[in-house]
């Protein structure tokens, strides 16, 4: 058998080399649909001249099919073979190449040929939206599965998770922080600009104008080939070791979807945390340079501040992940979740208040640094309840579809990533947002601060509602782990 399968050894305690190795994926794929999820309407509305409606349009598309397609990809990598480069591993190369060339694609700057705003621009941006979302799921659901083939040990998971999400949120400070930074310094016209990061200035260019698209797709293409080497890493470097057996592999079908979520309560419940959790997330990556550009940047001159104001807010994300595992075994699961979806709540009000006090940047960065803080742990712990998800359908039903539950899980993550962008662009039309405009009528701001502060914070409370219905203990948990263990020996 491969070094990289080892089934035995199901309570495998993990390296540190381990766990960066696997978070390397969650750093790729946020450079892919973070900034996707963060810029994409706003490159769209700003760059390629669609109307915000239409750009929200183009969302709702593409996640309807992938509430078709992520299901069937499931049973696919379900129904895949062990190799001897292990059964979810090869996925992320043979996939993850053609993932980073698609994505890439979606902010060529078409618009200077095509033209602004046109029909043959919008056609452009769907259907490289679509096949970029297509192909994606052939990476993000093996992935997702791989998690749980590591390990059965849950200190081991809830160490994994924190250094996954460790990686991820240096991923989100290249997309949120850094991208928009590096777009502007790419852009032409630049001029020396005050970057708010401790005196420092630098020349930069308006990122918001159509004649920053070469720019946008430069940086971009960096990005992917960045991506895709991490990517590669995480095939390279990670073992799998609890899988299930051919006899059963070779059993699932497509239907076990369904039957999975009639039968367990764990994963509809966590599936719709996930949905709720990531729409108010995507809500305010979606909406966050709208946001910075017309409270703080055309007047004030600050929309620069978004470089500064996002490296404070990558902090919690990436040095205080360390302290998940402590706080989890002090506060509980459910508890871990409320106090961070608090903190959230805390940070949307201090944003809030900036709005109203615009040369208080304290609040900004205090906001920002809460906001993030709250997000980013309560969106990322809750990867570490997958694996104990997967667990329970296979203890329930002697089937263990980590593919198909991850499918799941993942399409209750895209469809929060699409409302993230739908709900906010159709807002935002109804509002009378004007695509390029310096200047947004009271009507638009108005619309820009529900999706940015209001409906987020709505949803925080939903959220925290919800996982109050979550229904497995650890000590059942722990039960469950070590018979499914036995019963593979």
């Amino acid at each position: 058998m491969d070094a990289n399968i080892q089934k035995n050894d199901e309570f495998a305690k993990l390296s540190t080399w381990d766990r960066v190795s696997y978070g390397f994926g969650d750093f790729a794929q946020n450079l892919v649909f973070g900034t996707v999820g963060g810029f994409l309407l706003f490159y769209l509305t700003n760059i390629n001249g669609i109307s915000a409606g239409v750009g929200a349009t183009i969302f709702l598309v593409v996640r309807w099919i992938n509430v078709i397609w992520d299901p069937w990809v499931g049973t696919v990598v379900d129904k895949a073979k062990i190799t001897k480069n292990g059964k979810y591993r090869p996925f992320l190369v043979n996939f993850g190449i053609p993932l980073v060339i698609l994505a890439a694609l979606l902010f060529l700057p078409v618009a200077k040929v095509l033209g602004a705003g046109t029909m043959a621009t919008t056609i452009y941006a769907t259907l490289s939206y679509m096949a970029t979302a297509l192909v994606y799921s052939f990476v993000n659901i093996p992935y997702g599965s791989l998690n749980a083939s590591l390990t059965r040990d849950e200190i081991e998971i809830g160490k994994l998770t924190s250094t996954r999400m460790m990686l991820a949120n240096i991923g989100n400070l290249f997309v949120y922080t850094l991208f928009p930074l590096f777009v502007q310094l790419a852009s032409p016209n630049a001029k020396m600009t005050d970057t708010g990061l401790f005196g420092l200035k630098l020349k930069l260019g308006n990122y918001a104008a159509p004649s920053a698209a070469g720019a946008w797709f430069k940086v971009y293409g960096i990005y992917m080939i960045l991506g895709a080497v991490l990517l590669f890493l995480t095939y390279r470097n990670t073992k799998e070791r609890v899988l299930a057996s051919e006899e059963a592999t070779d059993q699932v079908k497509y239907t076990d979807l369904f039957a999975e979520l009639k039968r367990n309560k764990a994963l509809q419940i966590l599936g719709l945390f996930f949905l709720v959790g990531f729409t108010l997330m995507f809500f305010g990556n979606t909406v966050w340079p709208y946001f910075m550009q017309y409270n703080f940047g055309v007047e004030g001159g600050k929309s620069a501040l978004m470089a500064s104001i996002g490296l404070i807010g990558s902090i919690p994300g990436i040095f205080l992940v360390v302290i998940w595992p402590k706080l989890r075994a002090t506060l509980g699961k459910k508890g871990f979740f409320y106090t961070f979806l608090g903190i959230f709540v805390i940070g949307q009000l201090l944003l809030f208040a900036w709005t109203k006090s615009p040369s208080s940047d304290w609040l900004g960065f205090t906001g920002r640094f809460f906001q993030q803080w709250g997000l980013t742990s309560a969106t990322g712990f809750m990867w570490a309840l997958v694996p104990e998800v997967v667990s329970n359908g296979e203890y329930i039903s002697g089937k263990r579809v980590a593919g198909i539950i991850n499918a799941i899980m993942g399409l209750f993550f895209k469809i929060g990533l699409a409302l993230g962008g739908i709900i906010p662009g159709y807002l935002l039309q109804f509002m009378h947002f004007k695509s390029g405009a310096l200047t947004q009528s009271a009507a638009a701001q108005t619309g820009i601060e529900w999706s940015m502060i209001w409906l987020p914070t709505i949803m925080a409370f939903i959220a925290m509602f919800v996982i109050s219905r979550y229904p497995l203990s650890d000590a059942y948990v722990d039960k469950m782990n070590h018979t499914l263990k036995e019963k593979n020996s």
